[in-house]
């Protein structure tokens, strides 16, 4: 049986404050896979991704186990965020222009964490951090090294900074962190919930250009009921309660590892899933009623299939039910709506995206009622 969680506490508001800075970084590379929507975008924004989602995460521990409730505290966590804010600003030209900014602001944000991490109350987390900050320095200065000579070197750099990162927890056990289930889960459902929110935003934005007009509206409702969709998908039906009480009951000693492959790893692909999906649509609304390129009616399919899978991935890491087969049906369907988008329309293939979402989750809460199975209400109690 786990033991209880240190903290109990929920969210402060300069820690949302500061999720809204980050999620810029989001929005940013959103726009870069909508400039560059090939292979070689993907790429760059998989890695900048890889390297900046570890550095979110690891305020998100470094909140859930420092209090900043002084003014030092709340100063350095204010200058982690201008970091989070200049590198988001560096994301557009990290690969097309060579220099120092991304790097720079990266490496800041690697120190302020460091600085603030040691300040924490117990003595056995400031030591498990200890031994992870090398590792992030080193990171920092191949994310900031790879960048500044740029070319291939920075594809190879930012490649070794990731295994650095995300590879040394594995390789050396998650020892000596605390983790408050509650505030650890509503910390993380908030990025989600604003990443999707950007989303909406992308779709507003495309669309302003375009006049208002019945298919403009038309096209903005569809958008906001696949948003809702991935909302449901995350939130629907206490799953994020579920997701806490997991997390709550986990022994003690094995919480870490299972924050790390559930909030971490995964979280890394429902995030990158959001982008791809973003992406896709940006270019989509713009001209609702045309069929779209190729890269488009992939971005769009492929996004929504990436968050669907880390979805359940992240459930699946926290012991959750997963209705394995009702999912996998889902994402055959998501699948099927490439050729509607190529052949028929965006507003086809965006629409079919949104009706597939209710249908999905409809036959998962269905999977959970017969013969007394556990349904994600139940786990959350």
């Amino acid at each position: 049986m786990g033991g209880p969680s240190p903290r109990i506490e929920r969210v402060s508001t300069l820690e949302l404050f500061f999720d809204l800075v980050f999620v810029f970084t989001i929005t940013e590379l959103t726009f870069l896979l909508a400039a560059e929507p090939t292979v070689r975008g993907l790429l760059q924004v998989g890695l900048l991704l890889g390297v900046i989602w570890w550095m979110y995460g690891g305020y998100a521990w470094l909140t859930n186990a420092v209090a900043v409730d002084r003014l030092g505290r709340r100063a350095l966590l204010l200058g982690g965020m201008a970091g989070f804010f200049v590198l988001a600003l560096a994301v557009p030209g990290a690969f097309a222009d060579p220099g120092p900014g991304f790097g720079l602001a990266y490496l800041g944000v690697v120190l302020v964490h460091s600085a603030l991490f040691g300040r924490a109350a117990s003595v056995g987390v400031a030591r498990a951090m200890a031994r992870i900050t090398p590792f992030n320095i080193l990171a920092a200065l191949c994310v900031l090294g790879g960048l500044w000579i740029g070319g291939t070197t920075a594809y190879v750099l930012l490649g070794v900074a990731i295994v650095l990162e995300w590879g040394t927890p594995r390789a050396k056990p998650v020892g000596g962190f605390e983790i408050g289930a509650a505030h650890f889960t509503e910390r993380h459902g908030l990025v989600v919930i604003v990443a999707i929110g950007e989303s909406i935003v992308g779709v507003g934005l495309a669309l302003r250009d375009a006049g208002f007009g019945v298919g403009a509206a038309a096209t903005a409702l569809v958008g906001l009921a696949l948003a809702a969709g991935l909302w449901f998908v995350y939130f629907g039906s206490d799953r994020d309660r579920a997701a806490e009480a997991a997390l709550a009951g986990a022994p003690s000693d094995r919480r870490p590892r299972i924050a790390l492959d559930a909030f971490g790893t995964w979280h890394l692909g429902i995030l990158l899933g959001i982008v791809v999906l973003a992406a896709g649509l940006e270019h989509a609304v713009e001209e609702p009623f045309d069929t779209v390129a190729t890269a488009d009616a992939l971005f769009m399919a492929g996004g929504l299939a990436l968050y669907l899978v880390c979805d359940a991935g992240f459930r699946g890491a926290l012991g959750l039910p997963v209705a394995v087969g009702r999912r996998l049906v889902a994402l055959a369907f998501v699948a099927a709506t490439v050729p509607l988008g190529l052949g028929v329309a965006a507003f086809a293939q965006i629409a079919a995206l949104a009706a597939i979402l209710p249908a999905m989750l409809a036959a998962e809460d269905a999977a959970w009622i017969p013969g007394g199975r556990r349904t994600a209400r139940s786990a959350a109690r």
